[in-house]
């Protein structure tokens, strides 16, 4: 199968750097946030540029937890009032290897069948366009799934279903044109007359639920944002008794979040595009068409189906890679053992000049430190099991820090902020689902003093007196002047009593 290209914003992996050049550092860990497009550019220089916000590094779900207790986290920040949103996110592409001894499911097309479905009461499809994000059809009934067409069609002989039709692509950034231009569109209609919908080749007895894995995927933020936690919130409910139809495969894709996909369903997922070149006509007695999306990175429980929320996810993904600590290192448990902090190190943009010197500081205040060598940014369960074992997060404003979903719940996440007025998306990123999922949330703002910019710019220029009137020269612009076009100089002395509090968030 052909690799699919996606174009993106910030698109990461998670790379462990040793430190042999940090003099007398030992033991701090180091995340490396590289860009799957440099890993691509070594190999091609052919990456198209496309806008959309920034996002995210890679994560997962878990099942069967029902009722869990939202965990209100304690918030610090260095900041002012966010500012007002602007636009979406862009990105860049990726390809990822093979990580897993265990060979992942590949799409089918050539479904085992189960015995002809007795036939549920038909309705006519229900789609919801009232949200934001996405538009969701669902619908039960004599469902003929035509994957050559993009089609689903309800029979429905009595003609108490209207001859209506819906077109819905299957991926939550509706309202996107650059995004949404890159997923396939599908058909809901409805029919009375059963000899003119198309025959069943394969019968299944559990329901379908159809999304996209195109869009902005490829970015770890957005493949969970995107895909995988509303994926989650929406199969919930069926206990792993559902097929998966996919539009847009990306074999690198499957084969990197396998794990999470045998956790969500029992059946191996059908690629649409294979379906279709195949003829295959895919009937079901209830399907669903696009994911139930909620904020970034968050479920709200009071909008979910099935009353879940964020910690439920967080809880599913430690079940489904194995990921062994529900709760940080205490200080004071008479272990003696010091504290984690993981540093996300970008390797592109918004580099954080002076790592060297917040890793001293971070040692000084009681932290501990280990270096990985290895490269694990394609494996899921490897970086999962690395910052489960560790106790507070660090990273600039990107898509690494979505790696937070791993952390204990209890854990510290703290955000580096740009200079430029960034605080809102910030916040609507990282800081509001790291508080969801459980953790103590700590956002650092830096001063003009500590960013590249004050090298660039004379001192009165716009960009420091009134930054977010910048936001209003769109998108692309903002990405461009204060995301990608400037790195950060910590104050190591303004920034160590952020450092300080993190660990004592650790306190009893």
């Amino acid at each position: 199968m052909n690799l699919i290209s996606f174009s993106f914003i910030m698109n990461h992996a998670c790379v462990c750097l040793k430190l042999d050049s940090f003099a007398g550092i030992k033991d701090t860990v180091i995340i490396q946030e590289r860009t799957d497009g440099e890993r691509a550019e070594e190999q091609q220089e052919a990456a198209a540029e496309r806008v959309t916000a920034d996002a995210g590094d890679e994560a997962a779900p878990d099942a069967d937890e029902d009722n869990a207790v939202q965990t209100t986290a304690a918030v610090e920040t260095t900041s002012t009032l966010p500012d007002p949103p602007v636009e979406e996110k862009q990105m860049q592409p990726l390809q990822i290897k093979r990580q897993d001894d265990e060979p992942a499911r590949t799409p089918e097309f050539t479904v085992t069948t189960h015995s002809v479905v007795r036939r549920q009461q038909q309705q006519q499809p229900l789609c919801d366009n009232s949200d934001p994000r996405t538009d969701v059809c669902d619908f039960a009934g004599d469902i003929r799934m035509a994957a050559n067409s993009s089609e689903f069609v309800v029979v429905d002989t009595a003609g108490a279903a209207q001859t209506a039709s819906h077109k819905v692509r299957p991926y939550p950034r509706k309202g996107d044109e650059g995004c949404m231009g890159r997923v396939t569109e599908i058909t809901v209609r409805a029919t009375a007359d059963a000899a003119s919908a198309p025959r069943c080749t394969r019968t299944h007895a559990v329901p379908a639920v159809t999304f996209s894995i195109g869009g902005y995927t490829g970015n770890i933020f957005h493949d969970f944002s995107d895909v995988i936690v509303p994926l989650y919130n929406t199969v919930h409910r069926y206990r792993g008794d559902v097929q998966l139809v996919m539009a847009n495969v990306a074999s690198w894709w499957l084969i990197k979040y396998d794990k999470l996909l045998r956790k969500l369903s029992k059946h191996p997922p059908i690629d649409l595009a294979n379906a279709g070149a195949a003829e295959e006509v895919h009937c079901f007695p209830h399907a669903v068409v696009s994911l139930r999306a909620h904020r970034e990175l968050i479920i709200e429980r009071e909008r979910s189906l099935d009353g879940l929320a964020t910690p439920d996810f967080t809880r599913f993904l430690r079940g489904a890679l194995s990921l062994p600590r529900d709760a940080p290192t205490r200080l004071g448990d008479g272990t003696g053992r010091r504290p984690r902090l993981l540093i996300v190190s970008r390797g592109r943009t918004r580099l954080l000049l002076n790592l060297e010197s917040v890793i001293r500081v971070a040692e000084e205040v009681g932290f501990e430190a280990v270096v990985n060598e290895s490269d694990v940014g394609n494996d899921i369960s490897r970086v999962g099991g690395l910052i489960n074992s560790c106790d507070a997060l660090l990273g600039v404003h990107g898509a690494g820090l979505t790696n937070m979903m791993f952390l204990p719940p209890g854990a510290t996440m703290v955000q580096v902020v740009p200079w430029g007025g960034l605080q809102w998306i910030a916040r609507m990123d990282y800081g509001e689902p790291a508080e969801a999922m459980g953790l103590k949330y700590i956002q650092y703002e830096i001063a003009v003093s500590e960013s590249s910019l004050k090298d660039k710019y004379p001192a009165g220029d716009e960009i420091f007196t009134n930054p977010t009137a910048l936001h209003k020269r769109g998108f692309m612009f903002m990405r461009q002047t204060l995301m990608d076009g400037q790195d950060i100089t910590i104050d190591v002395n303004r920034f160590r009593p952020v450092l300080q509090q993190a660990l004592a968030n650790l306190a009893g």
